[in-house]
């Protein structure tokens, strides 16, 4: 397969994950308690259709249809985001999950924007250079923006009792049943640390 059909390939998949997003964060901006918080989510609202009229531009310059393949990797971090909205912690707490959701999403674009601006360089592809950077700063944009939000929510956050804990719903029970089966596969390549163990300087 040629470099060019894997840079599109990519780009139908970025496609998705924004167009995923377009109706993701209203579901995050209604859930936020905190005021700044919410605002940031609808404000990249914004952002994030501007983001996919530019990529609708970058398959325009390709002369290629402006279709997804559909993103399984943005809709897990959607689905985790969502989960989150359903939890029942209150106060800063719960921002403090959706601050985690709002990270994990950005940083999964910021990391497909980053390939797919590195294989058009390659192609020569100046102005898809140009529209695919505009998306990634306004993510890198997006991310600091969270994180600066966060750091009070975060503080309150920690100073919050601990809830009591109740009994596990059937999501949960199937996640940790999942969790351990993963541990055990892992088990024969990852090494335990051993107790002896020195951190060197």
């Amino acid at each position: 397969m040629a470099l060019k059909d894997v840079l599109i390939d990519e780009l139908r998949d970025m496609y998705s994950a924004e167009n995923q997003l377009v109706k993701a964060l209203p579901k995050l901006a209604k859930g936020a308690k905190n005021p700044e918080l919410k605002a940031l989510f609808t404000s990249h609202l914004q952002e994030t259709k501007g983001q996919v009229e530019r990529l609708r531009q970058v398959f325009e310059h390709l002369g290629k249809k402006a279709t997804g393949q559909h993103c399984n990797g943005m809709e897990g971090v959607i689905k985790e985001g969502s989960e989150q909205l359903e939890k029942d912690e209150i106060g800063a707490s719960f921002d403090a999950g959706l601050i985690g959701a709002g990270l994990r999403t950005e940083h999964y674009e910021i990391a497909g924007y980053t390939a797919v601006i590195s294989m058009a360089k390659l192609l020569g592809e100046k102005e898809i250079v140009s529209l695919l950077t505009e998306n990634l700063n306004e993510e890198v944009a997006a991310a600091k923006k969270i994180v600066a939000a966060g750091a009070p929510i975060l503080k309150a956050a920690s100073k919050e009792p601990e809830a009591p804990k109740g009994p596990k719903s059937a999501k949960e029970k199937q996640s940790d049943k999942k969790s351990q089966e993963d541990e055990k596969k892992a088990a024969s390549s990852v090494s335990k640390p051993s107790s002896k163990s020195q951190i060197k300087n």
